[in-house]
């Protein structure tokens, strides 16, 4: 896999894996809501996404109820697996061009937060199910803490990444061999830190993302009161100043975040249009209620994808559990 580069997601993909709520011990009172949503964003991936989904649940007494909700829906294939929760992105491999092969990775629950039963089996369950060979890593890595530009640029998070709750004694340099090692890295352009209480420790998936080559959105904050605006001008200020793999500088893309999302007690949660995710014929962006703030996100993401329907879909009952979207899924290239 390493002379190859991981290819971006708006590549053309073969199939689109989906974590499925699976179990209620976890979810509690948010599992049907959060079913709910998931199942709208897999309506959507196997409609006007033109996706192939494969839907993996997690446990045994979930796997009948899936079935019946997609009874009929010739692209979603319900896959029988088991996972402690639904962030595939993350404990699932990283598929190379054509996904003959797929780097997996050690998995250690976002630095020992969150260690659930069969998380980290997850990369080879997909691995076996989907025919790809494994190019095993051993190294701490979750796939949400990277984002790909399909020439070899990645972007990444420092607080995330050189974590010492990941790989102790981590330096960029370290960081970055393992990445050209493993993933075909060229260049990795470094951010700082990421949205405020986010338990993955800054995943570069809820604040940055590339578009298009030489090309990353990146939040600007939205209301009153936005618990990340800092961040988001750090992220914008730093990425205008930096060159992608190919020597191109960075044009900043930035849209306005969902401003303050709260839980039951009203402290931030990690709320973020930038979990879209870019499916074969559209861009599927999470919302939390703040309808004007996801209309224009919305909007600036159609400019950059001109030929896929941006559609914004609820996002609040997954982001109980941590995530959104594109925290529970994992695509494979074609």
């Amino acid at each position: 896999m390493t002379s190859r580069f991981v290819p971006a997601e708006w590549s053309p993909h073969r199939a689109m894996w989906v974590g499925w709520p699976s179990h209620g011990e976890l979810w509690e009172e948010n599992l049907e809501p959060a079913q709910a949503e998931v199942e709208a964003l897999v309506r959507a991936l196997a409609g006007p996404g033109r996706e192939r989904v494969r839907l993996l649940v997690g446990k045994a007494e979930a796997l009948q109820d899936a079935r019946a909700r997609f009874a009929g829906v010739d692209s979603v294939e319900v896959v029988d697996g088991r996972f402690g929760d639904i962030w595939l992105r993350d404990t699932g491999p990283i598929f190379g061009a054509g996904s003959a092969t797929a780097a997996a990775f050690r998995f250690n629950g976002w630095g020992g937060k969150y260690e659930l039963e069969h998380d980290d089996t997850v990369a080879e369950q997909i691995g076996e199910a989907s025919g790809a060979a494994l190019d095993r890593h051993d190294f701490i890595l979750e796939g949400g803490a990277l984002d790909h530009d399909g020439e070899g640029t990645i972007l990444t998070t420092r607080q995330c990444l050189l974590n010492p709750n990941r790989n102790p004694g981590w330096t960029e340099a370290a960081a970055e061999a393992a990445l050209a090692g493993a993933l075909g890295a060229r260049k990795v352009l470094w951010l700082g830190d990421g949205l405020l209480n986010d338990h993955t420790d800054g995943h570069v998936d809820n604040l940055a993302r590339f578009v298009a080559p030489g090309v990353v959105a990146c939040p600007v904050a939205w209301g009153r009161g936005d618990p990340n605006d800092e961040v988001y001008d750090a992220v914008a200020r730093d990425l205008s100043r930096m060159t992608d793999a190919e020597g191109r500088p960075i044009k900043v893309l930035r849209l306005p975040s969902p401003g303050f999302v709260g839980d039951e007690d009203e402290r931030p949660i990690p709320a973020s249009h930038m979990n879209f995710l870019i499916a074969n014929g559209a861009v599927i962006v999470p919302t939390y209620g703040d309808e004007t703030a996801a209309r224009l996100a919305c909007e600036g993401l159609a400019t950059v994808f001109p030929d896929r329907e941006i559609i914004p879909l609820p996002s609040l009952a997954i982001l109980s559990g941590g995530g959104s979207f594109h925290c529970i899924s994992q695509q494979e290239p074609a």
